[in-house]
């Protein structure tokens, strides 16, 4: 099989870079929906079958991976088995965390965030919030999921107004995902996070994986690094729920299931490589 090409010109000529020197080359994924199925229960995520040993023989040809998510940063790292992967490094909470070599470096935590833990569950209860509506407890954040109510996106639409209101007076943001919404600090995301890990680790190529709105902040981080002469590629594991990020890639793929299988072909074309 081939690789897939990309859509774009930027994207086509980012992975042509990447083939010709892949040790100056950063990959970059999201946790949830693409590197791991999205789940009723986030607590019970997995990675697609194989994926994660895919992501680690990519540490061995490529000059550094990395994890970008929205999750705690042990946590993904534990859900994952990413401590698998060599020289990883995971960036959790929007890269308000930072797990290397076992060891995680984090900001500290606003307070706002302790305000919206002790208000949120009497807000939905005064809200009646459907049933199977969940509560997430992220540590640094938290998180409001529906995906297990009748009418997910109808809880949502429900939920969303105080929500926001409750995230402005804690002086959070509200980030919405696929049927979650998650009350945050301010400051931080995906975008920030790579743009400065790319400053630190100087890669001159650079391909990012995500599915969600969360992670288009990175997709436009990565579109602002080709102005900087860094080669850029994004690639969407698609769903269904989030289309604006399939539209924002240079390459779609059909879920963590189609990442695995291009992590795969991307490993042979390197390995066949003179640089391989």
């Amino acid at each position: 099989m081939f690789l897939p090409q990309p859509e774009t010109n930027a994207g086509r000529a980012a992975l042509d870079a990447l083939l010709k020197a892949p040790r100056q080359a950063m990959a970059a994924f999201d946790f949830d929906g693409t590197l791991a199925p999205i789940v009723a229960d986030p607590r019970a995520s997995a990675p697609y079958p194989g994926i994660v040993e895919r992501v680690a023989e990519l540490a061995g040809l490529l000059g550094s991976v990395a994890v970008v998510t929205g999750r705690p940063a042990e946590t993904a790292v534990g859900l994952g088995g990413l401590d698998r992967v060599p020289g990883i490094t995971v960036l959790g909470h929007y890269g308000a965390e930072r797990w290397t070599n076992g060891r995680v470096v984090a900001a500290p935590t606003p307070p706002g965030v302790d305000v919206v833990r002790e208000e949120l569950p009497g807000l939905l209860d005064r809200l009646e919030a459907p049933e199977g509506t969940w509560l997430e407890d992220k540590g640094r954040s938290l998180a409001v999921h529906t995906r297990r109510t009748a009418d997910p996106d109808g809880a949502l639409t429900l939920l969303s107004p105080a929500l926001r209101e409750l995230a402005e007076r804690a002086d959070l943001r509200v980030e919405p995902g696929r049927m979650v919404i998650e009350l945050r600090p301010q400051g931080v995301d995906k975008g920030s996070a790579l743009t400065a890990l790319v400053a630190e680790t100087g890669p001159r190529t650079l391909l990012y994986a995500g599915d969600d709105l969360g992670d288009l902040p990175a997709f436009e981080a990565v579109v602002a690094l080709r102005s900087q002469g860094i080669e850029g590629i994004n690639v969407c594991s698609s769903s269904e729920e989030a289309t604006a990020v399939a539209e924002a890639a240079d390459l779609v793929v059909p879920g963590p299931a189609g990442l695995a299988e291009l992590l795969g072909l991307l490993v042979d074309a390197l390995r066949d490589s003179p640089q391989g």
